[in-house]
């Protein structure tokens, strides 16, 4: 049975998480997207507004790609990929 207490803490881990995401998103959409993807660093203020939400979610990952200084989109692995010579 879910307690009060239990429920308070998810909904503050869950809201810190957001917070976090948020505070990573705003830089990320005007600066750091375009060292990810160099389409990115030519993107619309229209685009940046559309990745924010994304970035709000995916932060971990995107904050561990930056950190690791990967440069280019990572490679799709797809059954019909796998199967090309």
């Amino acid at each position: 049975m879910l307690t009060l207490t239990t429920a308070l803490w998810l909904v503050r881990i869950a809201a810190s998480y957001l917070l976090l995401g948020v505070g990573f998103s705003v830089p990320f959409a005007l600066r750091w997207a375009g060292r990810l993807d160099p389409v990115a660093a030519h993107g619309t203020r229209g685009f940046r507004l559309l990745i924010l939400p994304g970035a709000v979610l995916l932060w971990p990952l995107l904050a561990l790609r930056l950190l690791r200084g990967d440069t280019s989109p990572p490679m799709e692995h797809t059954a019909h990929r796998r199967r090309q010579p």
